[in-house]
């Protein structure tokens, strides 16, 4: 079994209340512990997305004690910097981490407000873990990460934002760039220089949760084609055996 394209549709429409899980969807849910997810996030919004992500490596042959996604089966990882760190949805299997993903989002209608928050708890997440990895707190395989974000869409989070005036000249990209451009910039990065593996950007809203992905190597079909190839990878050395 595939996750589909409508499996991530329903998950963002239930990220916004707009429509309850279904069907495999539920069961999974159930058998993952996502129902309890709101322990670890603000609020059970992201339930929908952690179950999503999980089915991807239930129809993988993982077992469901080997996902992680509610704060009493542990999703602290370590740390570099720091001893360790709570993500969001951890896979780890015979002491191998599958993947970790952070679920995060911005909302309006003031989206400066945590703009710099969002951005800096990425950054910090992946560093700490990959240098960490480095130290080899992680000694068998390579470390997976993903990041999936959604920004609220509306007039503000579409409208160019001004840079303030500094001390020094900023990178010409970012005049003129709105929020969702800024992240739509922040998020290829963070793939270009391989602090995540993938990352998942999408815009919605409550009042029309049809996703929207502004940037094509940002999108579903290429974050669900990385968490396929790292399976892939993982499969054809033994995993899950």
């Amino acid at each position: 079994m595939t996750v589909t394209r409508k499996d991530f549709e329903d998950a963002i429409a239930a990220y916004w209340g707009a429509k309850q899980l279904q069907g495999e969807q539920s069961a999974i849910r159930d058998a993952v512990g996502a129902g309890t997810a709101g322990t670890v996030r603000s609020g059970k919004h992201f339930d929908a997305v952690a179950t999503l992500l999980a089915q991807f490596f239930i129809h993988a042959g993982y077992p469901p004690a080997s996902i992680r996604v509610n704060k009493s089966q542990g999703l602290e990882l370590p740390g570099y910097y720091r001893p360790q760190k709570q993500w969001d949805v951890v896979v780890v299997h015979e002491n191998v981490l599958v993947a970790a993903f952070e679920l995060k989002a911005l909302g309006g209608p003031s989206y400066g407000n945590n703009y710099n928050n969002r951005v800096e708890e990425a950054l910090g997440s992946a560093v700490d873990l990959r240098r960490a990895a480095l130290a080899e707190l992680f000694p068998k395989e390579k470390p997976w990460l993903g990041y999936f974000f959604i920004m609220q869409d509306g007039e503000r989070s579409r409208t160019p934002v001004a840079t303030a005036k500094g001390a020094l000249p900023v990178d010409g990209i970012w005049h003129g760039a709105s929020y969702q451009d800024r992240f739509g910039i922040f998020c290829r990065r963070l793939v270009d220089e391989q602090l995540y593996d993938a990352v998942c950007f999408v815009t919605s809203s409550a009042e029309d949760p049809s996703p929207q992905e502004p940037v094509d190597s940002l999108d579903w079909r290429h974050f669900a084609a990385a968490i396929n190839a790292r399976l892939t990878y993982l499969k054809d050395l033994g995993l899950p055996g």
